[in-house]
């Protein structure tokens, strides 16, 4: 950044403009970080959350799964989960937190309906289908908010290095300069001031 440091009115308020934008700029960054960090913390303690739930649910869906080979015996799981279609309803927008994009990760209705006939199928199966289709939505939202959380971090730490600068190069810069110029006119101001007297009283 180029400073005219010339003593002039016009460099004055040159420098004052640009100090008052600093500090609005500075006052800006400083909420947007305040709102990314506050979403962000949201969003680490939705994931410890989801992280537990996931941890409980596979538990249940494999109890499940060891009943249902049990009774159904698992070759005939096994037909069934080959017989499983690839999941591809997976949907995928943005939403913007102060800038900054974050993907919405959606899985379609569709994948959550069985796949087999009830018939020779026993409860054991549902309950084990269900639970993993519960841990299958539970991990799209973490890998979701695992994302969110690393952009919104990224986006944190340009902001605050963008804030850190006009604190404490920026503003600390234009406001000596803003002095500096002050303090020269006025000294201008009280030479000139000096010098009409002079003249006046030479001429008296």
């Amino acid at each position: 950044m180029q400073m005219n440091t010339a003593p002039t009115k016009g460099n004055l308020m040159t420098a004052k403009n640009t100090l008052r934008l600093s500090k609005q700029g500075y006052e800006m960054l400083d909420k947007k970080r305040n709102i990314l960090i506050r979403e962000m913390m949201q969003l680490i303690e939705e994931a410890k959350e989801i992280e537990a739930n996931i941890e409980v649910t596979f538990a249940k869906a494999y109890k499940a799964l060891e009943s249902a080979s049990v009774i159904m015996g698992m070759q005939h799981i096994e037909e069934i989960a080959a017989a499983t279609p690839i999941e591809d309803g997976v949907n995928i927008d943005l939403r913007s937190v102060m800038g900054v994009e974050i993907p919405v990760v959606r899985i379609g209705e569709s994948s959550k309906k069985p796949v087999y006939s009830f018939f020779e199928t026993a409860s054991a199966l549902d309950e084990a289908m269900l639970n993993f289709n519960n841990v299958k939505q539970m991990t799209v939202r973490l890998t979701e908010i695992e994302n969110a959380v690393y952009r919104l971090a990224m986006n944190i730490k340009k902001t605050q290095k963008r804030a850190n600068a006009l604190e404490n190069i920026t503003i600390p810069l234009y406001e000596g300069l803003t002095k500096e110029i002050s303090n020269a006119l006025e000294e201008k101001e009280r030479e000139e001031h000096t010098r009409l007297k002079m003249i006046k009283k030479t001429k008296l």
